[in-house]
């Protein structure tokens, strides 16, 4: 069998499987579960240095078009993939430094490309081009600012950081939210329903209330609360239509169960819902959403089992072609 690194190119959300499994690992933290939590922290750490090392091998930064904004919104899995590690790593305070600086840095060179592209095209191209995975700039933005809270722990004044990333996360989703429920509403829902990637319009509101929740144990300020108590409603009341438009999809096209990379962005928006239910229990002390966020962890853990073994058969059956 001949290896060929064109098999192998990663895409620009390649990042993805990094974020479902570091949210898991944290999940699988919160509720004791810690050999699952050590292993799925493990794998993210490898996977994270591996996908790395594949963008650098194959040169596929040079290859992506940074003035497509679908391109360049996907490339922020990997600033969300970088925040989420470093969560899940927060204890040791070397990581928690270099990684929040990885993240940063890479917020920061992906900003410009992203402003550039969306300016350049006329609202109703936007529209027209508009889909769930938009939505990683809101994701890969609220991973800054809880990558920031945290840090403020330490070091109190990067406050002045997280809250302006964390407003700015939540512009960022009401933009790309607009625009994909403008196109829905022009397509009449798309007739084929949702695909995975919708389920980050869940996700960048449950990481965005995560991010409030890391403010607000720094800043305890009852407009956090609210705001974050506000977001984590918002992103139940998101759960039934995309499971109605999931299914649909599915009963139109039984042949879109077929693997595809975007399956992860709908484990990761679960298990963030695990982490931040897990959050909203201790906030609103709510004992009841505990069981939620169990019973969500649990269902993500079954998604990401199902996603890693369809992507590695189909990851062996492309190498041996």
């Amino acid at each position: 069998m001949t290896i060929r690194l064109a098999a192998a190119e990663p895409s620009p959300d390649v990042f993805a499987a990094v974020m479902a499994t570091g949210i898991l690992s944290i999940g699988a933290r919160d509720h004791g579960y810690r050999w699952i939590s050590d292993t799925l922290g493990m794998l993210a750490t490898v996977a994270l240095l591996v996908l790395i090392a594949l963008v650098v091998v194959t040169r596929a930064l040079s290859s992506w078009n940074l003035r497509d904004p679908d391109i360049v919104l996907r490339l922020f899995t990997f600033v969300a993939a970088c925040a989420v590690l470093d969560s899940r790593l927060a204890s040791h305070r070397i990581v928690l430094r270099v990684l929040g600086a990885v993240t940063l840095t890479a917020w920061l060179a992906l900003v410009a490309p992203t402003v550039r592209a969306m300016s350049a095209r006329p609202w109703a191209a936007l529209r027209d081009r508009a889909h769930g995975a938009w939505e990683l700039a809101s994701v890969g933005t609220s991973g800054l600012a809880i990558v920031a809270a945290t840090v403020a722990r330490h070091d109190r004044w990067w406050l002045w950081v997280a809250v302006p990333v964390w407003v700015v996360a939540l512009c960022a989703y009401l933009l790309m939210t607009w625009l994909i429920l403008w196109r829905a509403a022009v397509e009449r829902l798309d007739r084929d329903g949702f695909g995975p990637d919708s389920w980050i319009l869940m996700g960048g509101l449950v990481i965005a209330t995560l991010a409030g929740d890391s403010i607000h144990a720094v800043a305890p300020v009852w407009p956090v609360q609210v705001v974050t108590v506000v977001t984590w409603v918002a992103a139940t009341l998101w759960i039934p239509p995309l499971i109605y438009f999931g299914l649909n999809r599915i009963r139109q096209g039984p042949d879109l169960l077929q693997f595809a990379g975007m399956w992860w962005a709908m484990v990761f928006p679960l298990g963030m819902y695990s982490a931040a239910s897990y959050a909203m229990a201790g906030e609103i002390h709510q004992r009841s959403l505990l069981t939620v966020s169990l019973v969500v962890f649990w269902d993500a853990f079954a998604a990401w089992l199902i996603v890693v073994v369809a992507g590695l058969l189909r990851l062996w059956c492309r190498l041996a072609r």
